[in-house]
């Protein structure tokens, strides 16, 4: 077998495992909300186990080790950190409407099913980024750890303002508009973004790794136009006052000057 095929199939493999034995765990504790704990933790899952079986350049293999590992790390203790003993996120409560009886079963596909097909395409710059041995780590790799840093940064800076937002009880029912988030509704997202095209610059330096590309094209999208900001924002718009003034003068995505 090539290690490409190697890289592509080990990742496979690890997803199909972290995802099974994650929903096998959901469905005692009726809880589908833990995937999204365990999100960033499969992808640090997939870095490793293809660092593990392909021989690649040692620097631009640790590096994505390294990149992946610290963004997936933070994301799920932060989402643990906020999510834990708060029970099931309204999204899977609402399919769980739908079909009760079935749900234990329909979320191995809808859920954890669909999300392991979204991360294994995202992972592809970690996984091809780590076969060729040549060329060496240069100044598209540089770049690419510029990009993830301001992503990392926008993401941890965010989450933390929110948070700390969100404890203040005066601020209960109010609108976040401060900081970060006066510039962008979503500076988390627009973090995690550029968290993914940053690893896919690294990736790319080594020719193949430029399919990885892909990886960072899907993890936009599904942010702004399917799971991120699209989804959130429909109920927001309802159960938030004031948020739909937030709407017309903030961007939705990419940081800029409030209209």
């Amino acid at each position: 077998m090539s290690p490409t095929s190697t890289a592509l199939l080990t990742a496979a493999l690890t997803i199909a495992a972290v995802m099974l034995v994650t929903w096998l765990i959901s469905v005692p504790l009726k809880n589908a909300s833990i995937v999204d704990i365990v999100w960033g933790l499969g992808f640090v899952a997939v870095a490793w186990a293809v660092r593990w079986r392909v021989d690649g350049n040692d620097a631009r293999q640790w590096l994505l080790v390294a990149m992946t590992t610290a963004w997936g790390l933070r994301l799920g203790g932060y989402l643990w950190w906020r999510n834990h003993g708060k029970g099931e996120d309204f999204r899977y409560q609402a399919m769980r409407r739908k079909a009760p009886e079935r749900f234990w079963l329909l979320s191995l596909v809808r859920v954890f099913g669909v999300q392991g097909v979204v991360m294994w395409l995202v992972s592809l710059p970690v996984q091809l980024g780590q076969v060729r041995t040549t060329p060496a780590v240069g100044w598209l790799a540089g770049a690419g750890v510029v990009v993830w840093a301001v992503g990392l940064g926008f993401e941890a800076i965010g989450d933390a303002q929110l948070a700390r937002f969100k404890a203040n009880p005066a601020n209960a029912g109010a609108v976040m508009d401060r900081g970060l988030w006066r510039y962008t509704r979503h500076p988390n997202y627009f973090g995690d973004a550029c968290v993914w095209w940053g690893i896919a610059l690294v990736a790319a330096e080594t020719g193949l790794g430029a399919v990885g590309l892909i990886g960072a094209a899907v993890m936009t999208v599904f942010l702004r136009r399917i799971s991120g900001v699209t989804l959130l924002e429909k109920s927001l718009v309802k159960r938030r006052p004031g948020y739909a003034e937030y709407v017309a003068r903030t961007s939705p995505f990419i940081p800029r000057p409030p209209r």
